[in-house]
């Protein structure tokens, strides 16, 4: 059985930071103690200094396979996720076809068992009529079941009252949800064309406003109570849907929101540089929301930070605003974005570790996973300060060639990856594609 020892390390872990030793045994951590000595045959990995933290665990990618491969696919996007230090995934129901049948989320994890490079699960999309499904979900291997509430086309979409209030009264997993309200977006767009001719990236906050996500969220908030169902509100975006959530610790909750990298990134005034490279929905706001959601994170009104990836190809995104497709690729440098919040005083390690590894293990109830604990799978990630990452689209892994934080240099690095105990991922050399990467599994 392989061992490697990382000396010198800040291990970040249950908000704390200190300099200890970290021994790995097989895909576990063995050992957590100070001034290890190493064993015969040991690998031993000097850190420097550098943080070791557990591995972000990510609730929210679109990795594209089946049927949209040209934009990405499950081995592309897992080695992007592990280069960026996300040791583990859940992935979306939207591709193609949807996956809204059991058949059809067991042909993705076949999928995943050969190709993956981080662990992974899988939602189940619903739909209006596939109840019948969503019952036969097993908490202890499926992550949840994905609602698109208003904002979505084709099966995807949910808006029947009948159908979602069943959904929320049977569901056996956790319910997460896509909310934006299509009727509000929709006088939005007519109120607007009172005054121009044709929408521009400007228009994106506009059409996608504070409003019709509220409608949406507070909707999904009020059946959960109905039902006391478990609730996960994907992705908020505006200051005003904050007031659903409340503060403090994610234990316990049967309500929990979540926030993505980018959206505490960007801004409307970044649409004139970046224009359709960071169109996404919900929409990227204003400076108030974003600074309104840091603070959230803070308290605990956001409970996870995830990334929502969603990769297109730039010749997609390169034509008009309406017709360019909303998502923007974001696993690589996820980590490192909140990290150079910790750089400029938003946040601190200990923040981006409880929001991106701890309360996603909590939450979902993710098996000996999330936590840097003698016993639990070795998910790491050793991130060196003193190190700076300047982004090309030309050096990113994604299959689809681009980055939205092209030309930005990162005040952090990604040194190393490990998956199970086994490094995947080395920046003095390529992506290591060989890896014991296994389907994630829940106690709840």
């Amino acid at each position: 059985m392989s061992s490697t020892l990382i000396i010198n390390a800040k291990v970040v872990n249950e908000g704390e930071v200190r300099e200890t030793d970290v021994r790995i045994k097989g895909q576990r951590i063995e050992k957590v103690a100070a001034n290890l000595s190493a064993l015969p045959n040991e690998q031993v990995i000097d850190a420097k200094g550098a943080y070791l933290m557990p591995g972000m665990i990510d609730d929210q990618v679109h990795f594209r396979e089946p049927g949209l491969t040209h934009k990405g696919s499950i081995a592309t996007e897992s080695l992007a996720a592990v280069a960026g230090g996300i040791t583990s995934y859940m992935e979306m129901p939207n591709v193609s076809p949807s996956t809204t049948t059991i058949e059809a989320l067991e042909q993705k994890y076949a999928i995943a068992a050969k190709h993956s490079a981080a662990n992974y699960a899988f939602y189940l999309g619903a739909t209006e009529d596939n109840l019948e499904q969503i019952k036969r979900l097993d908490p202890s291997k499926h992550c949840g079941v994905k609602v698109f509430m208003g904002a979505s086309t084709g099966d995807l979409l949910v808006e029947h009252p009948e159908a979602l209030d069943k959904i929320f009264r049977d569901s056996p997993v956790l319910i997460v949800t896509h909310c934006e309200n299509g009727a509000v977006i929709a006088e939005n767009k007519a109120r607007l064309l009172e005054t121009r001719s044709e929408f521009t990236i400007d228009d994106h906050p506009l059409l996608r406003d504070d409003k019709a996500c509220y409608a949406s969220s507070s909707y999904a908030v009020d059946l959960a109570k109905k039902h006391q169902s478990q609730l996960h509100v994907l992705h908020i975006t505006t200051e005003k849907e904050l007031s659903l959530f409340e503060a403090g610790p994610v234990a316990g909750k049967n309500i929990t929101a979540e926030a993505c990298v980018h959206h505490l990134w960007f801004t409307n005034q970044d649409y004139a540089e970046k224009g359709n490279l960071i169109k996404c929905n919900p929409a990227v706001k204003y400076q108030s929301d974003r600074d309104a959601i840091i603070q959230a994170v803070k308290t605990g009104q956001i409970d996870i930070i995830a990334t929502d990836h969603a990769p297109h190809t730039l010749e997609e995104k390169q034509v008009e605003y309406d017709k360019a497709p909303a998502g923007l690729p974001l696993v690589q440098h996820a980590l490192l974005t909140l990290m150079d919040h910790v750089h400029y005083g938003r946040l601190s390690v200990s923040d981006v570790v409880e929001k991106t590894a701890h309360n996603p293990a909590i939450r979902y109830g993710v098996e000996n996973r999330g936590f840097i604990r003698e016993g639990y799978f070795a998910d790491l990630v050793l991130i060196d300060c003193d190190s700076v990452t300047p982004v090309t689209h030309e050096n990113t892994f994604y299959h689809c060639g681009w980055s939205p934080f092209s030309g930005h240099s990162f005040s952090s690095r990604v040194k190393r990856t490990w998956v199970n105990g086994q490094m995947v991922f080395d920046d003095t050399q390529p992506v290591l594609v060989d890896s014991n990467a296994m389907p994630l599994s829940f106690s709840r």
